[in-house]
């Protein structure tokens, strides 16, 4: 087996059996093409040796980090099970192979003010109708904690501004619905009504704003998502990086801050596994644990005899 067949077979039991995602299947995809470049023009997936692989996670070590090799070593593991469900290969060579150890690491939410001053931003928009959908998309990645890739793909039957909820297709292409926020709402209904005029009636509810040839508007990507938020935070003077993700990590922590059960933060985040919501709760302890060491006078001990100024550690 060629490794084009093995990799168009691979991509439609991805698709057909186990359900991933496009950005799943995109990223396994590419994790197996790396290991056909590094094994050179002459291998087959079946040639493919435990030594190898090694060679290419050793040689990885120079541009990658341990997550990304951890998962690009998860994508090579799930390529080779299914070759040798499929008996194209007796063995799996990747198999044994330990991942890398990751270091844990805490979400880093950003603040409240922050969130709030991020979606109220208005850097220079080629339009008022760019500005009103840059808005728009803003407000849901904060109001809705959905992923990037969740919301480019939403349509805009997927949203019911009068119930105030979104229809969301998550991990395993799993249904959820999300509440929306009343401003989230209105941002909505604003961007909505507004490409009316110029006769955008496309399925996407976001979509690119250039002109094309084709009837049909183009599809914003998560590039241009992540590009849109990039902006809006350098407007609001925020210093820190902003990306997608960390909103949703925002909206989280906010949740928990206010008395959300985690039970329902979990269903709102699409997480299949509790344990992995849980981490907010760490995040959240971490925040009291600061707060405490800057402003509670007994939070840490003098140094060297100095008088306390009432400024705890930092």
């Amino acid at each position: 087996m060629t490794w084009t067949k093995a990799l168009r077979d691979f991509e439609l039991f991805l698709r057909s059996e186990r359900g991933q995602s496009a950005h799943t299947r995109r990223a396994y995809l590419s994790d197996v093409r790396q290991l056909e470049k590094f094994a050179g023009g002459e291998s087959t997936p079946r040639k493919t040796t435990t030594r190898l692989i090694r060679a290419w996670l050793v040689e990885l070590q120079r541009s990658c980090g341990p997550a990304t090799r951890a998962r690009k070593l998860a994508g090579v593991r799930s390529f080779y099970r299914f070759l040798v469900r499929e008996g194209e290969v007796s063995l799996d060579p990747s198999a044994g192979l330990p991942l890398p150890k990751t270091p844990e690491r805490l979400p880093r939410p950003l603040s409240v003010d922050d969130c709030d001053v991020l979606v109220k931003a208005e850097p220079p928009a080629a339009t008022a109708l760019a500005a009103l959908r840059n808005r728009a998309l803003a407000d849901m990645l904060y109001g809705t904690g959905i992923r990037v890739g969740e919301l480019v793909a939403l349509d805009v039957r997927d949203v019911d501004l009068r119930a105030a909820e979104v229809r969301v297709l998550g991990k395993g292409d799993k249904e959820r619905i999300v509440p929306l926020p009343r401003l989230s709402c209105d941002a909505l209904a604003e961007w909505i009504e507004a490409r009316k005029r110029p006769g955008i009636l496309g399925e996407p509810l976001f979509v690119s704003l250039r002109p094309r040839k084709e009837e049909k508007p183009r599809r914003l990507g998560a590039r241009d998502a992540r590009r849109i938020l990039k902006q809006r935070a350098i407007t609001a003077g925020i210093r820190d990086r902003v990306h997608p993700h960390r909103m949703r990590h925002s909206y989280a922590t906010h949740l928990l801050d206010m008395g959300a059960d985690l039970r329902e933060i979990q269903e709102l985040l699409g997480h299949a596994s509790l344990s992995t919501t849980q981490k907010y709760t760490e995040v959240s302890a971490e925040r009291l644990r600061q707060v405490y060491d800057l402003a509670h006078p007994r939070a840490a001990e003098p140094k060297r005899g100095k008088p306390r100024t009432g400024r705890g550690r930092k």
